[in-house]
Formats: C-alpha cells, structure tokens, sequence
C-alpha cells in the first residue's frame, strides 16, 4: 500500500500516476478515469479496474467482481483517527499503521 500526503484542496486523480507504478491492478472509481492514469496504466501494463464516467463517448469494460472489492479506504476511514486525520502531523505514519493491522487481521 503507497500513501501520498498532499494539501487539501489538490485533486486526488492528480497524484494517482506516481503512485501505480509496480502495481497489477489499479482499483479506484469514477474520478479516476481520466485519459492520463489510463494511458499511464497501458504504458506500465497495469489493469484498470475503473468503471467508465457516464459522460464517456465510448465506454470501456472493467471487472466489476474486482470493483466490489475495492473497500480498502472504507476500512481505514472507519478508524476514527484517519477519518478525521485527529493527528495531522503523523497522518500518514498512521495510515501505514492502520494498513499493516488490516493486513495482519489484526483488526
């Protein structure tokens, strides 16, 4: 799991190309299709898994099996700490945290 930390007001889809590199899929939604993160995806061989924005001319398939199953940030945004980024100065020590617990099974 990648984090980047940038300031409030900066699109997320913005900073989504330096953070897939390496990766077998990218699952995100709507936001996310923008022709740059899917051109960036075809040059590193990367799977979208993004369902198209309804205003697409010609929309695309996606893996809605894998979609479904996209709920990472759901799970971190129930820790009420991350939610409310309570801590900013170690916002992001506490989303790695909180990711290696989810993975251990932790919590």
């Amino acid at each position: 799991v990648r984090a980047l930390l940038t300031e409030g007001t900066k699109a997320d889809c913005s900073q989504a190309v330096k953070l897939i590199e390496g990766a077998e899929y990218l699952l995100a939604d709507r936001a996310y299709d923008t022709n740059a993160i899917l051109s960036c995806c075809e040059e590193h061989e990367i799977i979208p898994v993004i369902p198209p924005k309804r205003n697409r001319k010609h929309p695309r398939t996606y893996d809605l099996y894998r979609y479904r199953h996209r709920n990472a940030f759901l799970w971190l945004k129930r820790w009420r700490g991350i939610a409310t980024r309570y801590a900013a100065s170690s916002f992001l020590a506490a989303v790695h945290i909180r990711c290696l617990a989810l993975w251990a099974g932790i919590s």
